[in-house]
């Protein structure tokens, strides 16, 4: 199946895209960094982005007649921060808001499903509005704002047009929802806003995937059966207390049936095979795995627990926000995480190198979509694609 992913970034919404079985036409992205991480991993040869078309540009510079005509899927992440809790909180008035090419690369290239994510913030109520009109603007694509109109009243036509229920033309179905990555197995609590459209001649309905993974089924391995420990050979000596504030949580948990499904994955999950990178020979062993002093602790910025998954990694203006992207020992002592770990927390392959310096990578790190997370929500949609393609008659 074909796809085109536009805003890639470092590549991990891209490469849960491929993982999925989708086979990129182009990879749009302008940042320099961000595409000199790509090229690096083309040239060793990584999969999938060795086969990975790169356009290194301003995707309102894209020729998109060199893309196939049939494409299957559209996916990308404009710009979040516009939208980002961590930014300046100017929505549509910023001028980094490139949801309106993504509304033209749907009406351009009538994908059969488009696939668009972007931070929580999205859905803050002083956005509410707008939102509303990202929406609708996907919804109907082909009813494209005249230049001498603002958004609001352009809003106001799509609206009319919506509610009078007319059908004709270029549209989609469009469903979104806030997903939790630690629902889906991946490392760390990072909450992200999918947007899914199926074009309506196709006549399929989908709805999201639902979580694999939960708290309650990580309560249950730590402070009850204790398998979550002795997988990961701690002594019952060094094992820590059930918090106070977990007791009455674990004991109604205990008292009905476990919950189903796989726990949450925590730090200790993801890097407990990596070397120490306080000693010296870590960074020769693993791939980006040296270790930046200066870590400290800010109010509200105090890092992650070793057995929580991640607090949402940050990406800030210049590379890693002060407080942020840390380890937090029991001892309260903390430290950075290295790339090679904070790349293991969004999930990207251990050969997937990021050869900027530190800063650069921690940015590019802390902007990407988590591998895993990717790959099952547009496993998901190939999923419902192929089996519409299942139940149509021969002719």
């Amino acid at each position: 199946m074909k796809s085109v992913e536009l805003f890639a970034g470092a590549g991990g919404l891209a490469i849960g895209v491929s993982r999925a079985g989708f086979q990129h036409q182009a990879v749009v992205e302008r940042d320099r960094h961000a595409c000199a991480t790509i090229r690096e991993n083309k040239k060793r040869g990584i999969r999938p982005a060795k086969d990975w078309p790169l356009f290194e540009g301003d995707v309102r510079d894209f020729d998109y007649s060199n893309v196939t005509n049939h494409l299957d899927l559209l996916a990308g992440g404009p710009p979040c921060q516009p939208f980002s809790l961590g930014g300046k909180h100017r929505g549509y008035q910023d001028d980094r808001n490139l949801f309106p090419e993504a509304v033209r690369a749907v009406q351009i290239l009538k994908p059969r499903v488009f696939m668009f994510e972007n931070v929580k913030g999205l859905l803050r109520h002083s956005f509410a509005k707008y939102f509303e009109y990202i929406i609708l603007q996907l919804t109907y694509p082909e009813l494209r704002r005249a230049e001498s109109q603002d958004w609001t009243t352009h809003l106001s036509l799509l609206e009319q047009h919506h509610t009078h229920g007319r059908g004709r033309g270029l549209h989609y179905r469009v469903v979104f929802r806030m997903l939790n990555a630690a629902n889906f197995g991946v490392p760390q609590k990072r909450e992200r806003v999918f947007i899914v459209g199926f074009r309506s001649d196709l006549g399929m309905d989908w709805s999201f995937p639902e979580p694999t993974h939960s708290r309650e089924r990580l309560l249950i391995q730590q402070w009850v059966t204790g398998e979550y420990w002795d997988f990961h050979k701690v002594a019952k000596r060094n094992r820590p207390a059930l918090p106070s504030a977990l007791k009455e949580q674990v004991s109604r948990l205990t008292e009905g049936l476990f919950p189903l499904g796989k726990p949450w994955r925590t730090v200790r999950d993801a890097i407990s095979d990596l070397p120490d990178p306080l000693q010296e020979h870590a960074k020769a062993e693993a791939i980006n795995h040296r270790l930046i002093p200066g870590a400290r602790v800010y109010p509200g910025h105090t890092g992650s627990s070793l057995d929580q998954p991640a607090k949402t990694l940050k990406a800030g203006d210049h590379g890693v926000p002060g407080g942020e992207n840390m380890l937090a020992y029991a001892d309260r002592t903390v430290r950075y995480f290295t790339v090679r770990e904070s790349a293991r927390l969004q999930t990207f392959p251990d050969r997937y190198v990021f050869p900027g310096s530190w800063g650069e990578n921690m940015r590019q790190l802390g902007n990407a979509v988590p591998v895993t997370l990717a790959e099952k929500v547009a496993k998901s949609i190939r999923r419902r694609l192929e089996s519409n393609s299942m139940s149509k008659p021969s002719l």
